[in-house]
């Protein structure tokens, strides 16, 4: 079954027509091309589809594509300004909090929603608003400086 439905991602509207048992996911890659919002585990448990949904944190993978209309998506490819980074992409890339890379567009919007929330936080914070997020490559040290560093650096601007 097919339906027309419209999704705001990252400040563009699209009009679709899609089957009405897709994920956000799908249509993120699929049809819409962004396929920065990586697609692995399909149950919820990794975080590598991690999107902000009306700038919470929220499994690409378990929403229906139907279900998302109304609400504001950002996706990885949504933080930069032009060709500026955003300054969590810039300290993921400059602590080296990228090693394979799948896991990383999950984990920097997981850290967006969170330092969105605590702009001041302590590495156990950052640690535990990570948690969702799985990364096979990084042990994790990589990942927490760098969000602390984007912590500082959102701060001063």
């Amino acid at each position: 079954m097919k339906q027309d439905i419209t999704l705001k991602v990252n400040g563009y509207t699209y009009n679709l027509t899609i089957e009405t048992h897709r994920t956000l996911v799908e249509v993120l890659r699929e049809t819409l091309g962004l396929t920065g919002t990586k697609k692995s585990c399909a149950e919820g448990e990794c975080g590598a589809c991690t999107v902000l949904m009306d700038g919470r944190p929220a499994a690409s993978c378990l929403v229906l594509a139907v279900a998302a209309q109304g609400k504001e998506i950002t996706t990885i490819e949504g933080l930069a300004q032009g060709t500026n980074l955003h300054p969590l992409q810039e300290a993921f890339v400059k602590y080296t909090a990228i090693q394979c890379g799948y896991c990383t567009p999950g984990m920097v919007m997981a850290a967006k929603a969170f330092l969105d929330e605590n702009a001041d936080p302590t590495a156990d914070e950052v640690r535990k608003a990570i948690s969702g997020n799985l990364c096979r490559c990084t042990g994790y040290q990589q990942i927490v400086d760098a969000v602390m560093a984007a912590a500082s650096a959102m701060k001063g601007k």
